[in-house]
């Protein structure tokens, strides 16, 4: 007697903030995997040009992550979710404390911190039990490195939700990643010069002698994800930036 047959259910991942950098190359993974990705955006030209690019069976929505409003109206019809990633991010909130602007810093937060929050609080009704969570922090949260005071405090929090969700909202697993210094669209603000100069002296007080590359956030989130074991972890991807080298 032959076995039944069955089929699997193809996954459904939705990437907010997958336009470009580490989003992208995580919606990248799952696309090649053959999953359903959809990814937002703000900017409708980078989005179709990401969509364009991912192939597969991607859509694209655009998505202002700062906006509550839109927030909530994108998962009243998102459909239901197996993985949901929030690579969201800002770049306000860095510099030297005694003369960081704080309302600088509430816009840092008003960028990252309250958008990816909200992402996880209005996609709850449309996860699967046995779905996923994965924010995308930075490795500011513990580092010691002057000027990053604002950055450590927004990702900080972050990062500090992320053990008692696991334990809140399980089944749901909830993890994070990490990075450290990853060369992506985010470092463009910063004259090409001034960012090899600083790319050139990370390198040197990396173990692993360079800064990152997207691809390489993007498979550890890719991993949290799809390992149905590993929950309420804070992965650094970072090159051992953040160890003591005793150089």
């Amino acid at each position: 007697m032959s076995a039944p047959h069955t089929t699997s259910r193809t996954p459904r991942v939705v990437v907010m903030g997958g336009s470009s950098g580490i989003g992208e190359a995580t919606a990248t993974l799952f696309a090649d995997a053959g999953a359903e990705v959809v990814v937002t955006g703000r900017d409708q030209n980078k989005l179709d040009a990401a969509v364009a690019r991912l192939g597969g069976k991607t859509t694209g929505h655009r998505l202002d992550a700062t906006d509550p409003a839109q927030i909530e109206a994108f998962f009243g019809q998102s459909g239901s979710i197996d993985h949901l990633v929030i690579a969201v991010s800002g770049s306000a909130g860095s510099g030297s404390f005694a003369e960081l602007d704080l309302d600088q810093l509430a816009a840092g937060f008003d960028g990252k911190f309250w958008p990816q929050i909200r992402i996880v609080k209005a996609a709850l009704p449309q996860l699967e039990p046995n779905g996923s969570i994965t924010l995308i922090t930075a490795a500011s949260a513990h580092a010691a490195f002057p000027g990053t005071a604002g950055l450590a405090a927004i990702n900080g929090a972050l990062n500090a939700m992320v053990a008692p969700l696991a334990v809140e909202l399980a089944p749901i697993r909830v993890n994070a990643v990490a990075p450290g210094v990853i060369d992506t669209e985010w470092w463009e603000r910063v004259p090409e010069q001034q960012r090899r100069a600083l790319f050139d002296g990370l390198a040197g007080t990396t173990p692993v002698g360079r800064v990152g590359n997207p691809d390489e956030p993007a498979r550890a989130v890719h991993m949290l994800a799809t390992n149905g074991f590993v929950n309420g972890v804070v992965l650094d991807v970072t090159g051992g930036a953040n160890l003591a080298t005793g150089r």
